[in-house]
C-alpha cells in the first residue's frame, strides 16, 4: 500500500468526508497514479488487477467534477443526467451505486442504479423525476433511451467501468449506440477502467475519448502479490474428498468456489449441504431479486460459501473473501484472473486454491502461460482427503415444457429406429464399472 493520502490531494472536503466514511487513509496504486491526472479533468484510460480501487478513482473524480462545476439549469423537455457509469453486470451496477452512497454521501447529489430482472416500469418513474449520477447495464439503459425518457446530451462525466467484459460479454454495438448518442467527447470527461487494456478496449478509447492518458499499474502481472495461489493435481473420482478436505483445513471466512457448468455447480450445492455446509449457487437463470438475496447473505455472513459459474459470477465484489477455490480449472486464462481476483481486494490477503483433474487438466497450460508464471503445486497428504457422508442425494435436471414436448415428439421416432427385428442376435451389454 502506499503512503499518498487522499487528504493531499485536491479533493474538496464534502468528498473527503465521504472518504472518511469509507475509511479509506492511502491511496492504492492505481489510484496515487490516476487521480492527479482525473482531477486535473483529463480523461483516463486505466489498467490494473481486479481488486485494486478502480471504483473509489473514478468516483471521486466524478463527484469532486461535478461539484466543481455549477448545475446546468434544468430543461423542461429533456431530463438529463449529469454523469453516466456503465458497467457489463447487473452485481458491479450494484455494487458502483452502493460505494458511490457512501463516497458521495454528503455531496447532495441524485444517485440512480438502472439494470434488468428489476421492476421495469418502477425503474422508469423513478428516473422520470431525474437524477445527477445515473449507474446502469447496457441494455435497459438503451430501451428507456429510445423511449426518449432522457437526453444523453448534457453528461459531463462518461466512465466505462471493466471495458474488456464489455467485449467478452457482447456489449460493445450498444456501447458505440450510447458514445454516438452522448455529449461530444471534448464537452464531457471520460475515463475508461478494464483489468487489461487491449487492442480492441483501447481503440474504442482513441476512437470515443478525448487524447486519454493510459495509465498502467503493473501490467506484467496478471493477479496482485497478495494472493497466495496453491494447485492441487487430483482424480475427478476424489475431488470432492479433497474439497472436504480443504474446507475443513482452510476454514475460510468466505469461500467463492467456482465450477465450469452449472451442472457441476448445481451438484455441488446439493453435496455440500449434505455435508452440513451453509452453501448457495449463483446462477444466470437466478430472479434478480434472488440473486440479490444470496449475495446479501454471502456479505453479511448468513452464508459461508458461494457457489458460480463465471457468466453468473461477473461483477461479485464482496468484501473479505478469504478463500476462491477453482473446482475446475476454468477454460478461459482470462477467467482464472478475474476469478481469483474476488480475493485479496483493497490490500487485503487472500488464498486461490485450484483443483486440476483429467477433465480440465488441458487448460492448465494455458492458463500458466498467460500468467506466465507457474502455479506453485502441493500435493495432497491422504488424511486431507475426507469421506463424504452416504445418501448424497442427486440432481434432479430441470426441463422446460419446450424440451419435454419435443423429447415426446421425438422418443418414439428414436424407439422406432433402434427397433431390433426378431430375426438380429441381441449383444450382451458391456458394463464399466467406476
Amino acid at each position: 500500500m502506499n503512503q499518498t493520502t487522499f487528504e493531499s490531494l485536491p479533493i474538496p472536503e464534502i468528498v473527503l468526508k465521504g472518504i472518511r466514511d469509507a475509511d479509506f487513509k492511502y491511496c492504492t496504486s492505481i489510484q496515487e497514479k490516476t487521480l492527479p491526472i482525473s482531477l486535473s479533468g483529463k480523461d483516463i484510460a486505466g489498467q490494473a488487477q481486479t481488486g485494486t480501487g478502480k471504483t473509489a478513482a473514478f468516483l471521486i473524480t466524478l463527484f469532486t467534477r461535478l461539484l466543481t462545476n455549477p448545475k446546468p439549469k434544468p430543461k423542461k423537455a429533456w431530463v438529463a443526467p449529469r454523469a453516466l457509469v456503465i458497467a457489463p453486470t447487473r452485481e458491479l451496477a450494484r455494487q458502483i451505486e452502493i460505494d458511490a452512497r457512501l463516497i458521495g454521501g454528503h455531496c447532495e447529489l441524485k444517485i440512480m442504479c438502472i439494470y434488468g430482472g428489476m421492476d421495469y416500469e418502477k425503474q422508469r418513474n423513478q428516473h422520470k423525476g431525474g437524477t445527477d449520477v445515473l449507474i446502469v447495464t447496457p441494455g435497459r439503459i438503451i430501451d428507456y433511451y429510445k423511449q426518449k425518457l432522457f437526453s444523453l446530451k448534457e453528461l459531463e462525466v462518461l466512465v466505462i467501468d471493466e471495458a474488456d467484459r464489455m467485449f467478452d460479454m457482447g456489449f460493445i454495438m450498444d456501447l458505440r449506440y450510447l458514445f454516438k448518442n452522448c455529449s461530444s467527447y471534448d464537452k464531457r470527461q471520460s475515463m475508461l477502467f478494464s483489468a487489461t487494456l487491449s487492442h480492441k478496449v483501447m481503440e474504442l478509447a482513441y476512437e470515443h475519448m478525448n487524447n486519454p492518458i493510459k495509465i498502467m499499474v503493473e501490467p506484467g502481472k496478471a493477479v496482485v502479490d497478495e494472493i497466495k495461489q496453491v494447485l492441487y493435481h487430483v482424480g475427478l473420482h476424489e475431488k470432492f474428498n479433497l474439497l472436504l478436505g480443504l474446507l475443513k483445513k482452510e476454514s475460510g471466512e468466505k469461500v467463492l468456489i467456482f465450477c465450469n457448468t452449472k451442472m457441476w455447480a448445481e451438484q455441488l450445492e446439493l453435496l455440500l449441504k449434505h455435508n452440513d455446509y451453509v452453501a448457495s449457487l449463483i446462477s444466470g437463470d437466478l430472479h434478480q431479486k434472488k440473486r440479490i438475496s444470496v449475495l446479501e447473505d454471502f456479505k453479511t455472513g448468513r452464508l459461508n460459501i458461494l457457489i458460480a459459474t463465471d457468466v453468473a459470477s461477473r461483477g461479485i465484489h464482496v468484501d473479505n473473501i478469504t478463500h476462491v477455490i477453482n473446482y475446475d480449472v476454468p477454460q478461459d486464462p482470462e477467467d482464472y484472473v478475474h476469478r481469483i481476483g474476488r480475493t485479496a481486494r483493497a490490500g487485503a490477503k487472500g488464498t486461490a486454491i485450484t483443483l486440476c483433474c483429467e477433465n480440465y487438466a488441458i487448460h492448465l497450460e494455458r492458463v500458466e502461460q498467460y500468467l506466465k508464471n507457474k502455479i506453485p503445486v502441493e500435493w495432497a497428504e491422504e488424511e486431507l482427503f475426507l469421506p463424504a457422508k452416504e445418501g448424497a442425494p442427486r440432481l434432479k435436471r430441470r426441463y422446460s415444457a419446450k424440451t419435454k414436448a419435443s423429447n415426446k415428439t421425438e422418443k418414439p421416432k428414436k424407439m422406432q429406429n433402434n427397433r431390433k427385428t426378431s430375426n438380429q442376435k441381441r449383444r450382451p451389454h458391456s458394463r464399466k464399472i467406476s
